[in-house]
C-alpha cells in the first residue's frame, strides 16, 4: 500500500529528441496523486519554438503543426510550478531523461524551482529490480493489459501509476513509504540530475565521466582549479553547473 503525506506528481515528457541541453518538450503530463486516493490529470502540448525531427515525430507522433499555436514552455512554467510544488514526483526512467529536461527547461526561462527538494520514485528502478523489462511489458505483467497509446504522455504517466501501485500489490518487500521508494528505486546516487557528478560508497562528490572519472570533485577543482572553467564554458546541463559552483564556493 502506497503512503502519502503529501501529493506523488506522476509525470512523463515528450520531446524533440534526448539531448538536454538542445532538445525541447513537447509535451508534458502529470497526474497528481493526493493522500485520500484522488487523482488528477494535467496534459500540456508546448511549442518547442524548434523544428521536431522525423524520428522523434515518429516516436511520439506530435508533428510541427500539432503544437504550432501551442504555449511556449515560458508561457507555462509557472502553472507547472502551482501543480508540482509541496508534491513529491515519480515517473518512469524519469532520472535519466525526464527530471534531467524538466529542470534545463525551468533554468532556460530563469524558474527557480528546485526538483532536487522532492523525493523521486522511478518506477522503472523498481521493474528492474525486480523483473527487468519496459513500461509495456510492466503494464502487461502487472497490470494484465495492453498498453494502448504508448509513447503518448497521458497514456504513459496514467501506466506508470497503474504499474506503481500493482508493484506494491504484488511485492510484500516493497515499504509505501515515499522516500524509501525513491531511495529503493534509485540507480545509484547523482548529486546532480545528469549523474556528472555522483556520491561514493562514503557519500563523497566524484566526477562520473570523462578523464576525471571516479575522482573526487574537490580534489580535482583543488589541483586543476582550470577544469571548473572548462565545466562551465561547456555545454553542460545548467543543474550540473549549479551543483560544481555550490561545491567549489563550499572549498573557501
Amino acid at each position: 500500500m502506497l503512503v502519502l503525506t503529501k501529493p506523488l506528481a506522476f509525470f512523463d515528457i515528450e520531446s524533440t529528441g534526448l539531448n538536454v541541453m538542445t532538445d525541447r518538450i513537447v509535451e508534458i503530463a502529470i497526474v497528481k496523486l493526493y493522500p485520500d486516493g484522488k487523482r488528477e490529470n494535467f496534459n500540456f502540448r508546448i511549442n518547442p519554438e524548434m523544428h521536431i525531427p522525423e524520428e522523434a515525430e515518429a516516436v511520439h507522433h506530435i508533428s510541427d503543426e500539432d503544437v504550432a499555436t501551442c504555449p511556449t514552455f515560458k508561457e507555462i512554467a509557472h502553472r507547472l510550478v502551482d501543480i508540482l510544488k509541496g508534491c513529491d514526483i515519480a515517473g518512469y526512467n524519469s532520472g535519466h531523461f525526464d527530471i534531467p529536461m524538466l529542470a534545463e527547461e525551468f533554468s532556460r526561462v530563469d524558474v527557480d524551482f528546485d526538483l532536487h527538494k522532492m523525493n523521486h520514485i522511478d518506477v522503472q528502478g523498481i521493474f528492474h529490480k525486480m523483473e527487468q523489462r519496459t513500461l509495456s511489458a510492466a503494464y502487461k505483467f502487472y497490470c494484465q493489459k495492453e498498453l494502448e497509446g504508448a509513447h503518448g504522455a497521458l497514456a504513459d504517466t496514467q501506466a506508470t501509476c497503474d504499474v506503481l501501485m500493482a508493484q506494491l500489490d504484488r511485492y510484500d518487500s516493497l515499504n509505501g513509504d515515499v522516500k524509501w521508494l525513491a531511495e529503493f528505486s534509485a540507480p545509484k546516487k547523482n548529486v546532480d540530475f545528469a549523474g556528472r557528478i555522483v556520491y561514493d560508497e562514503k557519500g563523497r562528490e566524484v566526477f562520473n565521466f570523462g578523464q576525471h572519472k571516479g575522482q573526487l570533485v574537490e580534489k580535482v577543482l583543488s589541483e586543476n582549479p582550470a577544469y571548473y572553467a572548462w565545466m562551465m564554458d561547456k555545454e553542460f546541463p545548467a543543474d550540473t553547473k549549479r551543483v560544481l559552483t555550490q561545491i567549489k564556493l563550499r572549498m573557501r
